[in-house]
């Protein structure tokens, strides 16, 4: 299993479309993907999962992705979150 903490970056968080972007990319990929948060867990490829997890600016997350494609899919979802700017 392949693993990296985040700090969430923009004004609103990992909320809306951020989330759905981060959803869609999401399930390009052949892994299980988890995001993390305090004691919540969030499964990557379900958009009210990631949004019920209320990750808001400043946010540590961490992404967990395992199965072939688990290190290209956190490598491509952390680009995406740096991607989000206000």
């Amino acid at each position: 299993m392949k693993s990296r903490t985040y700090t969430i970056q923009n004004s609103i968080g990992l909320h809306a479309r951020p989330a759905a972007l981060f959803v869609k990319q999401a399930t390009e990929f052949d892994a299980k993907i988890k995001v993390l948060k305090d004691n919540k867990e969030a499964d990557a490829k379900s958009i009210i999962s990631i949004m019920a997890l209320g990750a808001k600016k400043g946010t540590d997350i961490m992404i967990t992705a395992e199965g072939p494609d688990a290190e290209k899919a956190i490598e491509a979802l952390v680009k995406l979150l740096d991607s989000f700017t206000d």
